[in-house]
């Protein structure tokens, strides 16, 4: 049985969300990454960690983004909390 039409997204907001998915979850789990390894003194393992850490923040965000409803919204969380996180790291490095 064939979905709804009216819970199916258009072309447009699924391009939106797979790019927000790939390329804004990226940039956000490496800033976040970042972050805690200018927040935390033990550098070495934060970084160490942080390789794998990193793979596994970017699905979470991959899935967020598709569960959203907008793409435009997503995207916009998504590059405000990576500008946060850049600012962040620019203060206290």
């Amino acid at each position: 049985m064939p979905a709804k039409k009216e819970y199916l997204t258009t072309k447009g907001q699924r391009a939106l969300k797979i790019t927000a998915g790939l390329i804004g979850g990226y940039f956000l789990a490496v800033s976040f990454q970042m972050v805690i390894g200018v927040l935390i003194p033990y550098r070495t393992e934060v970084i160490l960690t942080g390789a794998f850490s990193v793979f596994i923040l970017w699905v979470a965000f991959m899935v967020i983004a598709f569960l959203a409803r907008n793409g435009w919204v997503i995207w916009g969380i998504y590059l405000f909390s990576t500008s946060a996180f850049a600012g962040i790291i620019y203060l206290f490095r």
